[in-house]
């Protein structure tokens, strides 16, 4: 299984200034218990973001500038990195390239939406999500966060 998970704002904002313009716990709780496990794939700037790999779990990096840092595999592109995950699940959870990249390969795309508007000179934007390519789910109550909500977008076969 791939899939991309990532929480955006109403005006499409996933990030602003390498960062993650809000805070919702529940959220990030969430995010912890679905990748847990799994082998998660972000660019650099989204690992440069967190500081450090994420604990159980296999952290690999895109980059064209390898970084010499323990616990995380640097690879030259999302393909290289898929092919290096083999069959297990893989999580693709940032930035805005690694989400256009991934958009043509995705299984499922699990989407948090934020009340918080934000924006900026520096703000990054979710790519559009092909209603054609994906199924939305339900638009369903965040159970960890209220006042969030969040919807599973699943490939269409065939």
């Amino acid at each position: 299984m791939l899939g991309m998970i990532y929480a955006v704002s109403p005006d499409g904002v996933i990030g602003i200034g390498n960062k993650v313009p809000w805070h919702h716990a529940g959220d990030f709780r969430r995010f912890k218990r679905v990748t847990m496990g799994t082998t998660v794939v972000m660019g650099r700037k989204t690992f440069e973001s967190m500081g450090k790999p994420l604990p159980g779990r296999r952290n690999v990096v895109v980059t064209r500038h390898p970084l010499d840092t323990p616990g995380i595999e640097c690879v030259r592109s999302l393909d290289e990195a898929l092919a290096r995950a083999g069959a297990a699940n893989v999580w693709l959870i940032g930035g805005a390239r690694i989400y256009e990249e991934g958009m043509t390969l995705a299984d499922v795309i699990d989407v948090t939406y934020v009340p918080d508007r934000v924006s900026g000179p520096d703000a990054v934007y979710a790519p559009p999500i092909d209603d054609r390519l994906f199924e939305p789910g339900p638009l369903v109550p965040h159970e960890d966060a209220r006042g969030l909500t969040r919807r599973v977008y699943t490939r269409r076969r065939g």
